[in-house]
């Protein structure tokens, strides 16, 4: 394990996170033209319980984490890819971050597909997960880090957007009530907050950094912040969030964080105190 970057490197090497979020912007808007196209082409990339319990599509457990909805759902997960995954990759290392990213996807991809497949025969689909429809999104592996952090620098002080999350599902509940122009313009105004919302972290200025909603808290907290209000909400409306995947992807990082603290004791107590 890794604490630090490398040092006296001739050439600058791009970052394993700048490779994920580039390779998986290209493949996902290649995906949005596809789809648009052929509609049935989403298939062969998306993750279905169905079809992988049917023995079809086995590589989806892989490929749905580079795809994405939509341009939101693309952006949204990028952008939290690239702050915690670069602190990820900064205290793993590149080979670690990579293999760990790509397994804990897959593993929370199992978990979904196990879920959706108890969600049809319990009834409970809006928090188990659906047995037919098809997943796809980073959100699994992101969780996977979010749970090696949480375990090797939980007092580590983090700040978790959630202004995004409420706009999302105040967006989902009225186009519940909502149709026609007056559905559409209130879906297009909520989108347009939530973009600024993303972007204001990146201006100097707090003012317009409220606007995210950053709430402060510990590196341990995060997960469980994340999660169970998502997990809450289910239980009243069906959201396109895969719970179950999330919770797979966060079950993969405490286990793999917990090895990494057995096997590199006195390495984590010297990068709890370097990173607080």
């Amino acid at each position: 394990m890794k604490l630090k970057r490398n040092e006296g490197r001739k050439k600058p090497v791009r970052s394993a996170v700048w490779s994920i979020i580039i390779f998986t912007s290209i493949i996902s808007i290649i995906a949005f033209i596809l789809t648009g196209i052929y509609t049935s082409s989403a298939e062969y990339y998306s993750l279905s319980a169905k079809n992988i319990l049917e023995g079809k599509y086995i590589w989806t457990l892989v490929t749905h984490i580079f795809f994405h909805a939509n341009f939101v759902h693309l952006l949204v997960n990028m952008f939290s890819l690239y702050f915690i995954g670069s602190l990820a990759e900064m205290i793993i290392g590149k080979k670690r971050f990579v293999w760990f990213y790509l397994i804990s996807g897959v593993f929370a991809g199992i978990i979904y597909v196990l879920s959706a497949y108890l969600g049809m025969l319990t009834g409970f689909e809006s928090v188990f997960g659906s047995y037919d429809v098809m997943a796809v999104g980073a959100s699994g592996a992101l969780f996977g880090l979010v749970g090696i952090l949480a375990v090797l620098i939980p007092k580590k002080r983090v700040y978790l957007i959630i202004g995004p999350i409420i706009v999302l599902v105040l967006d989902i509940i009225l186009s519940g009530f909502l149709t026609g122009g007056m559905g559409t313009l209130i879906s297009v105004f909520l989108n347009i907050l939530m973009f600024l919302m993303i972007f204001s972290i990146f201006f100097p200025s707090r003012s317009l950094n409220k606007l995210a909603i950053p709430v402060s808290m510990p590196m341990w907290a995060a997960p469980i912040a994340a999660i169970v209000p998502l997990v809450a909400i289910s239980l009243l409306i069906e959201l396109p969030i895969g719970n179950s995947a999330h919770i797979g992807g966060l079950i993969a990082g405490l286990i793999y964080g917990a090895y990494l603290i057995k096997r590199y004791k006195k390495k984590v107590s010297i990068l709890r105190n370097i990173i607080r």
